[in-house]
This record gives structure tokens, C-alpha cells and sequence, in this order.
């Protein structure tokens, strides 16, 4: 998959430090997949979850919501948004739903 973007990415880790190696983590899992649709996802990230037209992934231990759209024709992700739980919860990220 190519991840759009990792800059995006660190600027994104940049507002929270601890979630840094959690999601360089994700993003090397990312990169190296060749994900179908969301089952080869769960293959690789079970607690990955299709809301609407978006995955959302659990990052350090459900602690963040990383929020992503997926072309799996072209094999593309593209980053939104990483959300605390009270970010999350106020569900503003639904408008890439």
C-alpha cells in the first residue's frame, strides 16, 4: 500500500509524542500489505474497523483513533486524522465517512 502521507503521519505524531513508534509502526505494516479489502486488513491490524467509507485503527493500545481511507484498487491510504477517545467520541472525523 502507499501511505499518503508520511509527513502527514509525523505531523500528526507531532501532537502526540507517545504515539510516535506506535504508528511508524502501523505505517510499516501498512506499507509492506497488499490489503483486498477489510478481512486482509484484519490479517494484519484485527482491531481495524470500516466505518462508512474509512477505517479506523486502534493506535498504542486503543489509547488513539488513527483515521484513514483506503483505494484498495490502487492500493492507496490516505491519512486524515489521529483522534484521543474524547476527540473520537465527538465524531466530527464522520464528515471522511
Amino acid at each position: 500500500m502507499n501511505v499518503i502521507s508520511k509527513r502527514g503521519l509525523l505531523k500528526l505524531a507531532a501532537r502526540h509524542a507517545d504515539a510516535l513508534d506506535p504508528l511508524i509502526a502501523w505505517f510499516h505494516t501498512a506499507r509492506k500489505a497488499e490489503w483486498r479489502g477489510l478481512n486482509d486488513v484484519r490479517k494484519d491490524l484485527p482491531s481495524a474497523d470500516q466505518v462508512g467509507e474509512v477505517l479506523v485503527f486502534n493506535i498504542k493500545g486503543n489509547r488513539y483513533r488513527l483515521i484513514a481511507r483506503v483505494n484498495y484498487r490502487r492500493q492507496r491510504i490516505f491519512v486524515k486524522e489521529l483522534l484521543t477517545h474524547a476527540e473520537y467520541d465527538r465524531e466530527e472525523w464522520m464528515k471522511w465517512a
